[in-house]
């Protein structure tokens, strides 16, 4: 029996879902064995090489973009490719890649809890981790696109002697306000989320310091009626707080470009069109971390296949979405009559960015049809490469939707090519490993799954979960 659950304990799950059961723990737990398997991951003493090899090459890389970073203070932003007509580059590609990743966790955490769908609890702490995370990746480039991120603080309406204040009707304006309180109201939710569990790590911990610790972080937690119901109002709040941000702040990112004039982004279709696009790259995101985590920490009865068939249900739909959006820009700019507009089509499937669009079409169109087939769905290694295909694909929308709409614009003469320079690359691959350098230290120093949302799923000797 053990040796068929190593094999693959997830698949009790899909045979039950098949009989219309509605699995959403392995079989043969119970309250000490889920509290016990989680928590051992973040208590235990001995860290796993793997984690070691992980953080190391993570850390090398969060190094690179320190090094990165210092050096465009010192020298300014002309080190980036940047140019006349293409003044955005990496830096905004970028930063709506790494937004969109971060929408995952919110969708998952918020609006599935508000709808009580439980197969949520085992993905949605590491999640709204990776929300965070993704948030502090993004908002490095706006302020290194500055020049002078010291003067950042000139984008908030502060009390000042002359009087100036920014500019309310930019969407550059209501970007820093969207996403700044996206990013609050995210780490309340996550943090309110761990406190019952932190309680749980306190009370484990057998050295004095991490009882410390943890204690300090629980805020007195004792798990008294009272303080469950306060807990409940709270989270249900902060999920009603966080759910219309999930629409919100894309659609606000997606002004950056709509109120623009330039052909290719004044479109009415840009603000769902990036919400689903957002959802999409996320769920991407959360697959290719969370295939790799269920397998090196044995966590298949906690991330069963009914988990990993649901997340890509959802990667397919807003794949579907996404591939809608790209039609729709196509038809309405021949349905304009627009010669901009038709030229900036022709342009994107002819002009010299003509790899990079195609390659999106495939990663992001293409590539996706093969989840209607469940045994691309519950195949493990042709998920994740499906994931991380849909991850390019995504970076690559967002080159061609900025910099093939800027390299050629109104006037010929101003036309130019755009390719990022060693600083862009170093900057880009440096976030990457500043994102996984958190995530590594996140799953070592606090539980990647919810302890007390996973008991309430344990079930009964009658076959009923707790509730």
């Amino acid at each position: 029996m053990e040796a068929e659950q190593r094999q693959d304990p997830g698949a009790a799950a899909v045979a039950a879902t098949r009989a219309g059961e509605v699995p959403v723990i392995g079989p043969g737990h119970t309250y000490a064995s889920v509290t016990g398997k989680i928590s051992e991951i973040v208590l235990t003493t001995k860290t796993p090489r793997g984690w070691i090899i992980g953080f190391a090459i993570s850390f090398l890389l969060t190094m690179m973009l320190l090094f990165t970073i210092a050096s465009l203070l010192v020298k300014g932003v002309g080190l980036w490719g940047i140019n006349i007509p293409v003044g955005w580059g990496f830096d905004i590609i970028n930063f709506v890649w790494w937004i969109g990743i971060g929408h995952a966790g919110t969708l998952i955490s918020a609006i599935l809890l508000l709808l009580r769908q439980e197969w949520r609890t085992s993905i949605n702490r590491f999640a709204e981790a990776m929300t965070l995370f993704a948030v502090a990746c993004a908002g490095l480039y706006p302020l290194m696109h500055m020049g002078r991120p010291w003067l950042g603080y000139w984008l908030l309406p502060y009390p000042n002697t002359m009087g100036t204040w920014p500019q309310p009707r930019s969407p550059l304006v209501w970007d820093v306000f969207a996403v700044s309180t996206y990013a609050t109201v995210s780490l309340l939710f996550w943090f309110v989320g761990l406190i019952p569990d932190l309680a749980t790590l306190r009370d484990r911990a057998k050295s004095r310091p991490l009882r410390v610790v943890y204690g300090m972080l629980s805020m007195g937690w004792r798990g008294s009626a009272i303080h469950w119901q306060r807990y409940e109002t709270a989270y249900l709040l902060l999920a009603g707080l966080a759910t219309p941000l999930v629409v919100s702040v894309h659609t606000v990112v997606s002004f950056d470009f709509a109120i623009g004039i330039i052909p290719g982004w004044h479109t009415t279709v840009f603000p769902p069109y990036f919400v689903a696009g957002a959802i999409f790259a996320g769920f991407a995101m959360v697959l290719t971390l969370a295939i790799p985590l269920r397998k090196f920490y044995r966590l298949e009865d906690f991330i069963t296949m009914r988990h990993i068939d649901n997340m890509g249900k959802i990667l397919l739909a807003t794949g579907l979405i996404v591939g809608y959006g790209y039609l729709m820009e196509t038809f309405m700019a021949w349905y304009s009559g627009s010669q901009y507009e038709q030229y900036m089509i022709s342009n994107r499937m002819n002009g010299p960015y003509q790899g990079y669009y195609w390659a999106l079409i495939f990663c992001n169109i293409l590539t996706p049809q093969l989840l209607w087939f469940s045994r691309f769905r519950r195949n493990l290694l042709a998920l994740w490469l499906i994931s991380l295909v849909v991850g390019v694909g995504m970076w690559l929308e967002r080159f061609v939707i900025i910099v093939v709409s800027l390299h050629r614009d109104f006037l010929p003469s101003s036309w130019g090519m755009y390719h990022g320079t060693k600083y862009d690359w170093s900057m880009y691959i440096g976030t990457i490993g500043f994102f996984l350098a958190l995530m590594f230290l996140f799953i070592r120093v606090l539980p990647m799954i919810s302890i007390f949302e996973m008991r309430t799923l344990v079930p009964e000797p009658d076959g009923k979960a707790k509730h």
